[in-house]
């Protein structure tokens, strides 16, 4: 007798990708995970990916939304990545989770969000100002950095600093689109980190573009939240230029918060 086929895991659809500035939304709990991880059925909470951490928020649900005569509320940690498309909800702290089929609403932290959102942004224009192959990159609240494969250089710190909050101060459009798995195989240029290739395997690939026609300064793959215009990031100050290895050259950036 044949072993009883596993469900596989549903899909979480990612609010966030429709629209990025989403705060509040209702959901339905699809599951628990054996770690105690939430799976919403939609979620606004990005995933940690990419150099972007995960977000944190929190998850209320009341008798009347329910239908199970429970109420709660649950502080969430921030969000990851699950098996077949899943984004789990870790909570802060273990406490009474809701069951599965609770009708509930997700309240992202948006300060924190938007911030990733604006540094998210301007590591993207400041692969534009630094053009050489990305070999990494992190994105905080506060600061983001980037590393190049940059051999051994003068580097004009005042001017690649004045070059960026230029580029911010624009106030260009960003926004996104789509190509297929073999688009990007066949133009294999836009992407400019060295060491990791967009996930391929799902049949597309997010793009995401900054300014439009004449305008445009920067077209890559991301998964990313990014703000809607540049000018949206405020001004930035150059930070850290650190040497990390023969040719890696790490550069901070900070927010004028």
């Amino acid at each position: 007798m044949s072993s009883p086929r596993v469900p596989e895991p549903l899909a979480s659809v990612a609010l966030f990708r429709e629209d990025p500035y989403m705060q509040d939304a209702p959901a339905q709990v699809l599951r628990i995970t054996e770690e105690g991880g939430v799976v919403l059925d939609r979620t606004i909470f990005y995933p940690s990916g990419g150099g972007q951490p995960g977000d944190s928020g929190r998850i209320e649900w009341t008798s009347t939304t329910s239908g199970n005569g429970t109420s709660g509320r649950v502080s969430i940690a921030t969000a990851v990545k699950g098996e077949g498309g899943e984004i789990v909800l870790v909570p802060a702290e273990p406490v009474s989770l809701p069951p599965e089929g609770t009708r509930l609403t997700q309240h992202l932290d948006w300060q924190r969000r938007h911030r990733h959102m604006r540094v998210h942004t301007a590591l993207h224009l400041l692969s534009v100002v630094i053009p050489l192959p990305v070999s990494g990159g992190a994105i905080g609240a506060e600061k983001g950095r980037l590393d190049f494969d940059m051999p051994d250089a003068q580097i004009d710190r005042d001017g690649i600093e004045a070059a960026l909050n230029a580029l911010i101060e624009c106030d260009l459009k960003v926004s996104d689109s789509w190509i297929s798995d073999d688009e990007l195989r066949a133009d294999p240029s836009i992407v400019k980190t060295m060491s990791v290739m967009p996930p391929l395997g799902q049949g597309r690939v997010r793009l995401v573009r900054i300014g439009a026609g004449e305008t445009q300064v920067d077209l890559q793959p991301c998964g990313g939240t990014h703000v809607a215009r540049t000018a949206e990031i405020g001004r930035v100050t150059l930070g850290k230029i650190e040497k990390k290895g023969r040719q890696n050259r790490r550069f901070t950036i900070h927010l004028d918060l």
